[in-house]
C-alpha cells in the first residue's frame, strides 16, 4: 500500500508539531485522540489481546514509557509492537526499519495512513505513542497521559505472572501528585528550555528542571523509589525523561548547570533503574541520539549526531542499600527483549 498523501496533516516530530510559534515559549499541547480500551461490556475498544498495535519511536520518552510498562507487566504477547525511524522524512513517522519500509502487521509506510484511517483531518500531526487497531487499520488513541495507566488497570487479566503493581489503589494520590510536578517542572520543561525563542521564557524553564531535579535528589536521598518500596507509574515517567538528560538535554536543550552523572544521588538512581531488568533493556540509545540531533534540525542545522557522553551503566549503585524490591513481591520479566537495532546510514 503506497503512502497516502496527506498535505498539512502531519509535520516531522511531534514535539515539533506542539512548539507555538508564534510564541517565545514552548507548550506541550494535548493529545487528539483520546479513546480508552477498557474491560467492561459495550466498549467500542474492548480489551483483547492480538487486536492492538501499538506504534512507538524508541526516540520519543512519551512512547517509550509505554514500551517499557507494556514490558514490564509482560503484555508483549497481548499487543504487538511496531517501531518507527527515528528520522522522519517530508511526512512524517516511517517503518524503515522493516522488510520494504512497511509495517509488516498493519502494512503502512508511514503512521499518518493510520490516522487518515481514523478520520479525514487532525490538528496536532501524527505522534507517537499510538495504538492502533490491527482489524480496521484504525488509529484508536495517542493518549501519552493515559495509555500507560490504562495497561495497568484495565489489562489485568492479561499481566504475566508475577507483574508488579506499577499504579497501587492505595498509592495513587501520592503517585499522581508526583508525576503532576515531574511532568510540568521536568518531563515539559526540558522542551520548553530547549525550543524557547526568548531568554526569559528559557530562563523560567530552565529553572524549573533545576529545581524539580534538586528536589527529586532530596526525595530519593533516603528512599530507593518515588512512591512506596518498589517501582511505580512516577518513575516510569521520570525515567525516560532522566536516561535521556546527559545525552541530549544537557548541551543539545542548554540545560546545563550540572549533568545527572554529576549528581551522587540522582546518578545512582538512574543507574539501579537502568540495571532492573524490564527497564534499561528498552533503552536504545542510538535512536535517541540520531532522532534528537538529526530530525531537529532547528536546534542542529548540521544534523552531525555527537560521539559521546561515555556513559558507564555497569557501575555499582548500591541503592539496595535503601531497601524495597523493583517488582514488590513479584519477579523480573523473563521474556527476551524486543528492542531493535537501528540501521543508521550517514
Amino acid at each position: 500500500m503506497p503512502p497516502v498523501s496527506l498535505p498539512g496533516s502531519a509535520d516531522l516530530a511531534a514535539v515539533r508539531d506542539s512548539v507555538q510559534m508564534g510564541n517565545a515559549a514552548y507548550s506541550h499541547g494535548e493529545s487528539e485522540f483520546t479513546d480508552r480500551i477498557v474491560d467492561e461490556p459495550g466498549t467500542p475498544w474492548p480489551v483483547e489481546p492480538g487486536r492492538y498495535r501499538l506504534i512507538a519511536s524508541l526516540a520519543c520518552p512519551w512512547a517509550s514509557r509505554v514500551v517499557l510498562v507494556r514490558r514490564l507487566l509482560g503484555l508483549e504477547h497481548a499487543i504487538s509492537l511496531g517501531v518507527v525511524d527515528p528520522i522522519h522524512d517530508e511526512l512524517d513517522w516511517r517503518f524503515t526499519l522493516d522488510a520494504d519500509g512497511v509495517d509488516p502487521v498493519l502494512g503502512i509506510h508511514h503512521l499518518a495512513e493510520a490516522y487518515a484511517a481514523r478520520q479525514a483531518k487532525w490538528v496536532n500531526g501524527t505522534s507517537v505513542p499510538a495504538i492502533v487497531d490491527v482489524p480496521s487499520g484504525q488509529l484508536v488513541t495517542n493518549d501519552f497521559a493515559r495509555i500507560t495507566l490504562d495497561l495497568s488497570a484495565q489489562w489485568t487479566a492479561h499481566h504475566r505472572e508475577g507483574a508488579p503493581d506499577l499504579y497501587p489503589e492505595a498509592w495513587r494520590d501520592e503517585i499522581d501528585e508526583v508525576m503532576g510536578r515531574v511532568y510540568t517542572d521536568f518531563n515539559d520543561a526540558v522542551y520548553g528550555a530547549g525550543f524557547a525563542r526568548s531568554q526569559q521564557a528559557y530562563g523560567r524553564s530552565y529553572g524549573q528542571v533545576f529545581s524539580c531535579l534538586d528536589w527529586l535528589s532530596q526525595r530519593l536521598t533516603t528512599r530507593r523509589y518515588l512512591v512506596g518500596d518498589h517501582l511505580t507509574e512516577a518513575d516510569v515517567r521520570l525515567f525516560t525523561t532522566l536516561v535521556r538528560f546527559d545525552a541530549v538535554y544537557h548541551a543539545h536543550f542548554k540545560c546545563n548547570r550540572n549533568k545527572i552523572s554529576e549528581d551522587p544521588v540522582l546518578d545512582a538512581y538512574l543507574l539501579d533503574l537502568v540495571q532492573t531488568p524490564g527497564v534499561g533493556d528498552t533503552v536504545n540509545m542510538a535512536h535517541i541520539k540520531h532522532h534528537y540531533y538529526g530530525a531537529l534540525r532547528m536546534l542542529n542545522p548540521s544534523g552531525i549526531v555527537p560521539g559521546g557522553p561515555r556513559q558507564d551503566w555497569t557501575r555499582p549503585h548500591h541503592r539496595e542499600q535503601l531497601g524495597g524490591s523493583p517488582y514488590g513481591d513479584g519477579t523480573p520479566p523473563t521474556r527476551p527483549s524486543e528492542i531493535p537495532d537501528y540501521r543508521w546510514q550517514a
